[in-house]
């Protein structure tokens, strides 16, 4: 595995969404989708693999990610972008078959599996990525609508006809008018339209029920809950279903932004461009607008560009012709901003943890003991502080050993209630805790001690070690008012700027960016164990045997907050699953 693909496996988000597989040339080579993309993808390189996935694996040189809100969402924007792409490994995977479609016959509304779209006399819906869905869609469309399902018509009716599935067309033909009606309506339904389906389903439902037919009307129950998930919103299908546009999520940190562009094609999400910048002029609009307009130089823009950075809009429109720019504050659309948005954070993160990998890391060592004045510093950890208004205030260490992070040597500190919210004292306990148990079981030493802040935060480590008894370089990682890290400050307050363009700063940022993220995570996993046990404190029927329950299957809180009502029935009696939901949402 190469260092690139270290990197960018580290960094990969806890969120569903799709991934690209590429090769040494950049080409997409393979598309995938992921419940957890941190997971998912790295299971591809931390674990053997065996056959055509191995094959795949081998020519891997990189990956790249489009984060989404749910796995439902992933899935239709994984099918979007195989239609787009047409990686090479995504055919293969499937035996060297072509993906599945639905075929619907246009004089009968006949219904079947087809792998070739080239018959007019039906329509094509799909692909779908393996056949158990495509016939498990047709199971559901032949159960709501009355559309034949013998391949030769008979004599005399068939058991569907009795359950009223069937219209018999073998002993009365369908009228032209009937027929056509039936087509349309279930088109309706596998193009996305499923009202009409809902409330077929429902009155099936109901009436199964009244029928004391309990089986059936469970079945139907089933297929009515799932008909109304599928028929939820959904972000990567867009805001308008026709329509061509792209939208603009934008980050800017430490001197550098990042532009991601969504393309929505039809109204649906088929891919994402990153681009990286040095910030001239600070990244305000009008430089952001200019890069937007160099990359539309060269490709054919949209109708239509959806964005919502201030002042974006009045820079851009003189510099697009025949495109409309806007800048929505309501609506569907702030779903796919905030979308854009948070993929241009991952594109930034990424550019920070991957950049100047290739330049050699022992070399960049000494270049940093001379540049403080110490000896050539191997072992290096780093300290961070982390909570909310005083609540769950926790710190966190990182180690890095010639200049690779060494994660069996990372720490966390729950600290004294009577610390929290005070970073300097926070800062004090955390570095003499950790040092003077290094101490006491003779640990070896780091070569250099760095914070995430200034001069106040330095003295505060100092303090820190001077109360275990230790003494180590020590320096803290200072920002501008812009608040973006500018350089090291010693003890006496000297400071030592860096050159944003360095191999040397983007060493120390992927340092400062990994204890930031190890101390928030701590922080989290603790603030959500606290709250998810006040939820639970004072429900009724909710004791301790179910809350572990609960725990083992939502390990935060936002995963219980997405859980619904049937969801947690499965896990606790229907009346207190009802109670835990409405506080969950009140």
């Amino acid at each position: 595995m190469n260092e690139l693909l270290k990197r960018q496996i580290a960094l990969l988000p806890d969120h569903p969404g799709v991934y690209q597989m590429k090769d040494e040339t950049g080409k997409i080579i393979y598309i995938g989708k992921a419940k957890n993309l941190k997971k998912r993808v790295s299971q591809y390189f931390l674990r053997p693999q065996t056959g055509k996935v191995a094959a795949m694996v081998s020519h891997v040189f990189s990956f790249e990610t489009i984060a989404v809100k749910s796995e439902k969402e992933a899935f239709i924007l994984e099918m979007n972008m195989i239609k787009e792409h047409l990686p090479r490994y995504n055919i293969l995977m499937v035996d060297d078959s072509h993906y599945p479609y639905i075929a619907l016959r246009k004089k009968d509304a006949v219904l079947t599996i087809s792998r070739k779209t080239g018959d007019k006399r039906y329509v094509y819906f799909g692909p779908y990525p393996s056949s158990s869905g495509a016939y498990q869609t047709i199971d559901i469309a032949n159960k709501i609508f009355p559309t034949r399902k013998c391949r030769t018509l008979g004599k005399k009716p068939c058991l569907y006809y009795h359950m009223g599935e069937c219209l018999a067309p073998c002993i009365k033909p369908l009228g032209e008018e009937d027929s056509r009606k039936l087509y349309e309506e279930v088109r309706a339904f596998l193009s996305g339209d499923k009202k009409e389906a809902i409330a077929e389903c429902k009155k099936k439902m109901l009436k199964a029920s009244e029928e004391c037919l309990f089986e059936e009307a469970e079945e139907y129950k089933k297929m009515y809950l799932a008909l109304k998930s599928t028929a939820e919103a959904q972000a990567v299908e867009g805001g308008s279903a026709k329509k061509d546009y792209d939208v603009i999520g934008y980050s800017k940190r430490e001197g550098y932004f990042c532009i991601a562009v969504l393309l929505y094609r039809g109204g649906r999400l088929l891919g994402k461009e990153s681009m990286v910048y040095g910030a001239f002029q600070d990244g305000d609009a009008e430089e952001v607008a200019e890069r937007l307009a160099e990359y539309y130089l060269r490709r054919e823009p949209p109708r239509e560009i959806v964005l919502s950075f201030p002042g974006l809009k009045e820079e851009l429109e003189p510099l697009l012709e025949n495109v409309a720019v806007s800048m929505p504050k309501e609506g569907i659309l702030l779903g796919e901003i905030e979308m854009a948005a948070f993929n241009a954070r991952e594109g930034l993160d990424a550019h920070f943890a991957s950049a100047r990998l290739h330049d050699d890391s022992l070399a960049l060592l000494e270049e940093l003991g001379k540049l403080l004045g110490i000896a050539t510093p191997y072992r290096i950890e780093l300290f961070d502080n982390s909570h909310l208004q005083g609540q769950e205030a926790v710190a966190a260490e990182v180690c890095y050993v010639n200049a690779e992070p060494a994660k069996k040597n990372y720490r966390k500190f729950v600290l004294r209630p009577e610390d929290a919210g005070d970073d300097y004292h926070s800062m004090a306990e955390a570095v003499g805790r950790r040092y003077a148990r290094l101490k006491e079981e003779n640990q070896e030493m780091p070569d250099l001690l760095l914070l995430d802040g200034g001069l106040a935060q330095v003295h505060a480590a100092l303090e820190g070690l001077k109360a275990a008894g230790v003494a180590i370089p020590c320096f803290g990682l200072f920002k501008n008012g812009r608040h973006e890290t500018s350089g090291l400050v010693g003890r006496d307050g000297k400071e030592y700027p860096l050159d944003k363009s360095s191999p040397l700063f983007f060493l120390l940022m992927r340092m400062q960016d990994e204890v930031h993220r190890y101390a928030i995570s701590f922080h989290r996993e603790r603030r959500s164990k606290a709250m998810a046990k006040d939820i639970f404190s004072d429900i009724k029927g909710l004791g301790p045997v179910r809350q572990e329950t609960l725990r083992r299957h939502y390990a935060s809180l936002d995963g219980l907050l997405s859980a619904s009502k049937e969801e947690l029935s499965q896990f606790l009696p229907p009346d207190v699953a009802e109670r835990l939901f409405e506080k969950l949402h009140s």
